[in-house]
């Protein structure tokens, strides 16, 4: 498990120099929303301080704070572990993402300049070649090069990208990063994704909407049914 976790003071400086515990923050969350710590999995404070080279301290803090996003679980007088991969949980949130983004999405088509849209192309046709080039893999990208993250931005709305690239947005990335496994709609995904932008480009609020709602809730019936599969 340790050769996948860097030590804090090497993790990525997003905002200049940060307290220990926010850069203990990052580099936590970056191994729970990657598989490194498991879902499920107890995290053990002692060797985690070790690990990540740190006082119990700011590990503790970094841990309130991953609570908070959602991410880990903490029971008093148990400690904490990384949440469940949950059918249930899972669900609620593709239905979540699939009421705000659609919302992104039609504010999207109104608000976009023209230089954010063609932004939006050639991270597309990134996307595209990291397709081909790698046996029809998805693209696991966050931030800037995340096409939803674009699209929510995009939206000029600053309660609903809050919603979605703060709160909700390392939750939705360590659920996508570790159904990843389930490749069977990457090709329908980057159609669907194409179609999108020629909502938004045609300045569509209702299409880019819709295009978007039903490319969530395609994604949602497709995990879930392997989800079930797995389970049975």
């Amino acid at each position: 498990m340790q050769k996948h976790i860097s030590n804090v003071d090497s993790a990525p400086k997003e905002n200049g120099d940060k307290t220990l515990s926010e850069r203990t923050t990052t580099a936590l969350r970056e191994a729970i929303v990657c598989g490194t710590f498991k879902a499920g999995e107890k995290l053990n404070e002692p060797k985690l301080a070790t690990q990540f080279n740190v006082s119990r301290g700011p590990l503790r803090e970094a841990i309130r704070r991953l609570v908070s996003m959602g991410l880990v679980e903490y029971t008093p007088n148990v400690g904490a572990k990384v949440i469940p991969l949950e059918r249930a949980r899972i669900i609620e949130l593709y239905e979540v993402r699939e009421a705000l983004e659609g919302m992104a999405a039609r504010l999207a088509a109104i608000n976009m300049t023209d230089d954010e849209i063609n932004e939006l192309k050639k991270l597309l046709e990134i996307h595209h070649q990291h397709h081909e080039n790698n046996a029809g893999e998805y693209m696991q990208a966050d931030g800037d090069f995340d096409f939803h993250y674009q699209i929510i931005k995009g939206s000029g709305n600053e309660l609903l990208t809050q919603q979605l690239c703060n709160e909700l947005y390392h939750l939705i990335r360590m659920f996508r990063f570790q159904t990843s496994r389930f490749k069977t709609r990457s090709d329908q995904a980057l159609v669907e994704h194409q179609q999108l932008i020629y909502a938004i480009e045609n300045r569509d609020p209702g299409l880019a909407e819709m295009l978007m709602r039903r490319h969530i809730a395609r994604a949602k019936q497709s995990i879930k049914a392997h989800l079930l599969s797995e389970e049975t």
